[in-house]
């Protein structure tokens, strides 16, 4: 019998801190991913479920996007082929609460938007449409066709179709993901703000113009076979922890780990495989041979100097560092980069960094002495001013090493959400190529628009200044995955609509626009049935591996539709059933869709076929397939030249970076355990070095507000507890969402536009209670 959700909030007052572990997974990490199934889903259920997780017959992780061992590498998938946040997702997804009239019926939007979003995600699954009506106090029963009849009604009634501005989540499959886009564009707009926007587009902008394509160039064999893996600005055992088992097989191999980050993380120290018998009775597998505990935002004056220390071994022995064939057969630039760090301000590079001179130079022998390197980072590079310069000095060193399409090399940034990178493949994207819009006119015979949309913080600054009228969210939770929190909620709450296709309630529908609707939709575990039979959907891995995914248990309601019917009646009530496109059969028939996509996205040829071969298919990638660089603007690789940059603070402040809690997933709150940092029963707290508590005169366990300092004033984000943690001197961090009120909108990733919450300067001061 499951436990009832809970009925209050969470009393901070009796938040638990304890001593922050040295090793990750184990038996806890089993007994907490049974508890929670148990917990949310009772035991049959979380036994019928756990075992179709991420196995060819069943579905894909609504979590993480990372890879799953392929036959044509010769690697076997284990029975428990998922982790403790992969069950975590299930069990929120397949939970047996659900909420639906009468709830929202006992409870106002007003009273909904003062819990914390713990609580809101915890209430259980959405069963029927609602609306939330001019000037009403509570959401209430809507049928499905008057739902579509009121968004076709407002989007209809706008001046024009570019005050509509269409979001998606990583969630969204390949199918729903390729009629959304085709949707957004048939009405007129590239307003296709994504979640990318807010992690990796830093990657994809930095890839593209060095390699040629956005995305990373190795498979998980490769990272078998590496024999050095630097993990940067990555917490893999909480965002991605089936990482670890893939560090565990190099590492048995003989590879060398390298962690760069702020924060010292458990799962990068040691991990204990709990389908292992020395992850179960033994000590585990020590992974890091190295950590590199760098000031928050130096990466960039860390590989600059990484590389200026190659160039000049180099020099002292040529032929011994650079692959000069590959540079200068493959390559363009590397002169100007070469001359660029030719010489380098040592002490800049150490105040930068927060590194001395001498570990510097301990890995960048590393790097120098390996034949196999892959980089792997997360947003902790992605977040930054400089995020891209510095993603392009990585590049840099892979280029200049020959580290790209050689087995067991390569770049890899690991993305945080399972199909993130197949949204954007399949066209969700405010700048797509003139070459897929052509393609899109020539299969529908429709004209789609071409200049380019709002990306998400644009996206709020239009809504905000009144240009952007309605807004439509395909999955996720906006308000919370978003900067500035005040003003992202502001600029929502002006908008003349919102629309929300969720699974649960969450943050983003208690900050409604004039109207407001929430259209409950099928979780990737539930069964799909349409006319034509049961329907699956494909999604893209995080190393562009695409394959199928087929929900096996019954709906939470009868009055659910899957993403693709929801988008496809929507796409009849908006133009008709005289459009060109024949949205009526696509809902029928995802095969239909699918052979669509084949027309239209490049490298999809075939893809109902490939699809359905047990591993499904790996999309192209030139730079890894065959070391060339088509995608690029010279057809090579482009080294980069860049200034040095780092965040500078002023005296009495700290750095600030939010973080995920092992106990969450991206905006989702699983429960109040971070249990590797040691924290319980409780989210509000700032990890702070001892000494700069000392320093700051505050106390360790002292309630603190945060206040984030901008050139266009200050914002508080009050009453967290200041916990003593062994961060680096200077640098502080905190959960996102919590902390993301302290983000200001205009404080931006440069070429990429992605929100700096990495690098926030903050001052703490004493909590005064009101």
């Amino acid at each position: 019998m499951t436990r009832e959700a809970p009925t209050s909030d969470v009393d901070e007052a009796h938040l638990e801190v304890g001593k922050p572990k040295t090793w990750a997974a184990g038996i806890p990490g089993v007994a907490v991913s049974l508890a929670r199934g148990v917990e949310q889903m009772g035991v049959v259920r979380t036994a019928r479920t756990l075992r179709l997780l991420n196995q060819r017959a069943g579905f894909d992780c609504p979590g993480c996007a990372w890879p799953e061992p392929r036959q044509v590498d010769g690697e076997k998938r284990k029975l428990a082929e998922f982790c403790e946040n992969g069950a975590k997702a299930v069990a929120e997804e397949a939970t047996k609460r659900h909420i639906g009239r009468e709830f929202f019926a006992a409870h106002p939007v007003a009273e909904l938007a003062g819990h914390t979003d713990f609580w809101l995600g915890q209430q259980g699954r959405l069963t029927e449409p609602l609306v939330l009506r001019e000037g009403g106090t509570h959401y209430e029963p809507i049928s499905w066709a008057d739902a579509f009849e009121l968004v076709a009604g407002e989007l209809r009634a706008l001046a024009s179709p570019d005050e509509a501005i269409f979001y998606t989540s990583g969630r969204t499959s390949n199918e729903a993901a390729f009629v959304y886009q085709l949707l957004v564009r048939s009405f007129g707009t590239n307003n296709l703000p994504d979640c990318s926007n807010m992690c990796h587009e830093s990657s994809g902008a930095a890839l593209s113009a060095a390699i040629g394509v956005g995305k990373g160039s190795v498979t998980l064999a490769d990272l078998h076979q590496a024999d050095l893996i630097v993990v940067v600005g990555q917490n893999p055992g909480t965002n991605h922890p089936r990482m670890l088992s893939a560090l565990e097989v190099a590492k048995g191999d003989g590879a060398r780990i390298v962690a760069v980050n702020p924060l010292p993380e458990a799962g990068l120290m040691r991990f204990k495989n709990p389908q292992q018998v020395r992850g179960v009775v033994g000590k585990g597998t020590p992974l890091a041979d190295e950590f590199a505990q760098i000031r928050v935002g130096g990466d960039l004056a860390l590989f600059q100097a990484v590389g200026h220390l190659l160039l000049q071994w180099e020099e002292g022995a040529p032929g011994s560092i650079v692959d000069h064939e590959f540079v200068r057969n493959e390559t363009l630039g590397f002169e100007d980069w070469a001359e660029q760090l030719r010489e380098i301000d040592w002490p800049e590079t150490e105040r930068a960094t927060g590194l001395p001179r001498t570990q510097i130079e301990h890995l960048a022998r590393m790097i120098a002495g390996s034949e196999r390197t892959i980089y792997c980072w997360a947003m902790g590079l992605t977040q930054h001013k400089h995020a891209v310069p510095t993603i392009a000095e990585i590049t840099n060193l892979a280029l200049a090493r020959g580290m790209i399409g050689r087995p067991g090399a390569g770049l890899c940034p690991v993305r945080g959400h399972s199909n993130v990178q197949g949204d954007r493949t399949m066209g969700v994207w405010e700048k797509m190529p003139e070459k897929f819009m052509d393609s899109l006119d020539r299969e529908f015979g429709i004209t789609v628009p071409r200049k380019h949309g709002w990306d998400t913080v644009d996206s709020i600054r239009a809504m905000l200044d009144g240009r952007g009228r309605v807004f439509f969210a395909m999955g996720g939770n906006f308000a919370s995955a978003t900067p500035d929190s005040e003003r992202t909620a502001e600029a929502l709450r002006s908008c003349a609509l919102t629309v929300h296709v969720s699974t649960k309630l969450n943050r983003s529908h208690v900050v409604p626009g004039r109207t407001a609707l929430i259209l409950p939709t099928l979780g990737r575990t539930e069964r799909d049935e349409q006319q034509s039979g049961r329907q699956f959907v494909t999604v893209e891995d995080s190393m562009s591996q695409v394959h199928a995914s087929r929900g096996r248990l019954a709906p939470a309601s009868e009055n659910l539709l899957s993403e693709v019917a929801i988008v496809c009646r929507l796409a009849g009530q908006l133009f008709g059933p005289e459009h060109a496109v024949p949205w009526q059969s696509f809902e029928q028939d995802y095969d239909l869709i699918r052979d669509r996509i084949a027309a239209v996205v490049p490298g999809c040829q075939d893809y109902n076929r490939r699809v359905r071969e047990p591993d499904g298919f790996v999309l192209p990638h030139p730079p890894r397939d065959s070391r060339r660089f088509t995608g690029t603007a010279t057809g090579k690789g482009m080294f980069t030249v860049s200034e040095l940059d780092y965040p500078k603070v002023p005296e009495g402040r700290l750095l600030l970076q939010t973080v995920r809690s092992h106990d969450q997933y991206n905006t989702t709150i699983y429960g109040l355990s971070d249990r590797y940092r040691g924290i319980e029963d409780g989210r509000r707290v700032v990890f702070v070095h001892p000494d700069d508590l000392t320093a700051l005169g505050i106390a360790d366990g002292e309630i603190v507000d945060l206040v984030s300092e901008w050139r266009d004033g200050e914002r508080r984000a009050p009453a967290f507890r200041a916990v003593s943690y062994p961060t680096a001197r200077g640098c502080a961090a905190a959960y996102f969402p919590e902390a993301n009120a302290l983000v200001p909108l205009d404080s931006v990733a440069e070429k990429s536009n992605t929100p700096v919450s990495k690098a926030i300067v903050v001052r703490l001061e004493p909590h005064h209670h009101s």
